[in-house]
């Protein structure tokens, strides 16, 4: 995948860096698969916003995503590989021999009339799906589940993949993306590959309106506000903090561990990024 740039015919152009999808295909999506997106603006079910900075933007629909894979043995056409507004990896439409079509997150290399299988015991290629038990050591795969039959909860981004590192007794050793090593149960379903659209991080928007469209507001800085606004705010021009960097709300910022024990605890070999 290639990235594609711009003649600088306004501002707004001039910076702009998108990818160039030559390998999606030009279908509309399949409407029985869609569901309209609700939008909170980072609003709890109270009606507090809990995360600041989300509103607005585009109109789009959800794509029902099958995170489970849980269609066993049953071999499945890739009909079409298309781009997913909610996401940043591409997903790709299966249609299976009994005529079940579903979405699945689209790895490097699917291309349309590929077969994708999921269960025990099938071969080791991008887009099959097998228990984590059933796969080699050294393996790339996505969509990895946490809990068995609960779907895949981690390594959904473009570009992201987990190492299978080794196999202890019912449970294997995966590096996360973010370097951290994790046991998981064997018997966890991960499909193989590293996911597609592997450009995206290098993406530039070009200007701020196109941000804007993704549903993400402005952020004013706490030392633009004043003192009862910001812990950072006040002062005559430019002043340093003077204390260690926090929220609007007081607490520590900026690299404080934030993180409490958890019973995943026990699962982590050693910690990531």
């Amino acid at each position: 995948m290639a990235l594609k740039t711009y003649r600088p015919t306004s501002p707004g152009m001039r910076g702009k860096v998108s990818t160039a999808s030559e390998e999606l295909t030009r279908t509309p999506p399949t409407k029985s698969l869609l569901t309209p997106a609700t939008k909170n603006a980072g609003r709890n079910s109270r009606g507090v916003i809990t995360v600041r900075h989300r509103g607005g933007g585009s109109k789009r629909m959800l794509r029902l995503i099958d995170f489970k894979r849980n269609k066993m043995d049953v071999p499945g056409q890739v009909s079409s590989v298309e781009y997913d507004p909610n996401r940043s990896a591409h997903i790709a439409l299966i249609v299976y021999a009994d005529g079940d079509k579903r979405y699945i997150l689209a790895p490097q290399g699917l291309e349309v009339g590929d077969t994708v299988l999921a269960g025990h015991d099938v071969p080791i290629k991008p887009g099959n799906a097998l228990p984590l038990g059933s796969i080699p050591v050294g393996t790339q795969v996505h969509n990895v589940e946490l809990t068995p039959g609960r779907g895949g909860q981690i390594v959904h981004s473009a570009g992201g993949s987990a190492q299978l590192m080794g196999k202890e007794g019912d449970y294997v050793v995966l590096r996360l993306p973010s370097q951290e090593l994790r046991r998981i149960h064997c018997t966890c379903m991960a499909t193989v590959g590293l996911l597609g659209n592997v450009e995206h991080k290098n993406i530039k928007y070009g200007k701020a309106g196109a941000v804007r469209w993704l549903g993400v507001r402005p952020t004013v800085r706490g030392t633009a506000m004043t003192p009862r606004d910001h812990p950072h705010g006040g002062g005559e021009g430019k002043t340093p903090r003077g204390f260690p960097p926090k929220t609007p709300w007081g607490k520590p910022a900026y690299g404080k561990k934030t993180r409490t024990r958890t019973v995943s605890d026990r699962f982590i070999v050693r910690r990531g990024e």
